[in-house]
């Protein structure tokens, strides 16, 4: 199981709630000023799992206002880039005159380096919040700037993936052992890259390293999506992602081969991956539901409140 620390604010007395989920959200990114309407009898509930230098927060939490004013980001400044899953509720957001709005499975990007005002709606909100150091992210200087304030969707494309596998972990982290973290960690910020990337200039060259990881879940999240199909077969799966059969071999070679690879998205758990022959791999296909069959990728990502109600 990897290692998490949990702050529910109903274990606390009244008075001291809304103080300590200030406090512990400036810990978790940096330091805020944070206001609520609710503020009097505040509750949320924040888990924080530690992936090496990346951080994954799941929480459910009442109307807030964060601001990041110019006097903080002198004051303290981790240089980390924040992304925000949205899976209940709403909210938007402000750099000076730059403005955006989030619904359900959308992404909300952001950074310590810049001053900010973001708002919820009136009900809790629940989120996947990722914490990643800048020099994490694989893209020349400058260009993972430009995704900051970008509404991104979590439902199609290299977003998709990448909610996917926040989904998964926030759900169940007992597969993975604390030696798992800094491994899913290393997914998570090539997916984080190939995000960005997208977002900003889908000409941008991304490492070799990150775009065969992340090729390899847009492949296994293929399958997934095609388990029903007894036709399924590694010549139709390499011409949908545009590779010979020799490279899909090669790639899952490669990537059953490399810890890395083998914690790859929460789709299957490391000691379940399949090990490739040298001389004659098995079938992509079979790899792949093999995987798909214990991942468990069915069940519920989060315990989310009923519309309207209050975190516990």
């Amino acid at each position: 199981m990897l290692h998490e620390s949990v702050l529910r604010t109903l274990d606390l007395p009244v008075a001291d709630r809304f103080e300590a989920w200030t406090q512990q959200l400036g810990h978790t990114h940096a330091p805020m000023d944070l206001a609520s309407d609710r503020a009097a009898d505040y509750r949320g509930h924040q888990r924080v799992i530690g992936l090496g230098d990346v951080t994954v927060w799941p929480a459910t939490f009442d109307h807030l206002v964060f601001r990041r004013t110019p006097k903080l980001v002198r004051q303290s400044d981790p240089e980390a880039f924040h992304l925000s899953l949205l899976l209940r509720g709403e909210g938007e957001a402000a750099w000076g005159r730059q403005q955006a709005a989030y619904g359900i499975r959308d992404f909300h990007i952001n950074c310590s380096s810049r001053s900010y005002e973001i708002t919820t709606g009136p009900d809790p909100v629940t989120i996947v919040g990722v914490e990643i150091p800048r020099t994490l992210v694989a893209l020349p200087t400058g260009h993972a700037d430009q995704a900051i304030g970008r509404r991104i969707s979590g439902r199609e494309g290299t977003g998709a993936l990448l909610a996917q596998f926040l989904v998964q972990l926030a759900a169940d982290t007992n597969p993975y052992r604390p030696s798992d973290a800094p491994r899913l960690g290393t997914v998570v910020a090539d997916l984080v890259t190939a995000v960005f990337a997208h977002a900003v200039d889908e000409d941008v060259r991304v490492p070799p390293e990150t775009h065969d990881r992340t090729l390899f879940l847009r492949v296994k999240a293929y399958v997934h999506r095609h388990l029903a199909d007894p036709e399924l077969t590694p010549a139709q799966i390499a011409a949908a992602h545009h590779i010979s059969r020799s490279h899909l071999y090669r790639l899952f070679q490669t990537e059953n081969a490399s810890a890395s690879a083998t914690a790859s998205g929460c789709f299957a758990r490391p000691q379940d991956s399949p090990v490739i022959h040298r001389r004659r791999p098995p079938s992509v296909v079979r790899t792949c539901r093999r995987g798909f069959g214990t991942s468990g990728m069915r069940r519920p990502a989060t315990r989310c409140h009923a519309r309207g109600s209050r975190p516990s």
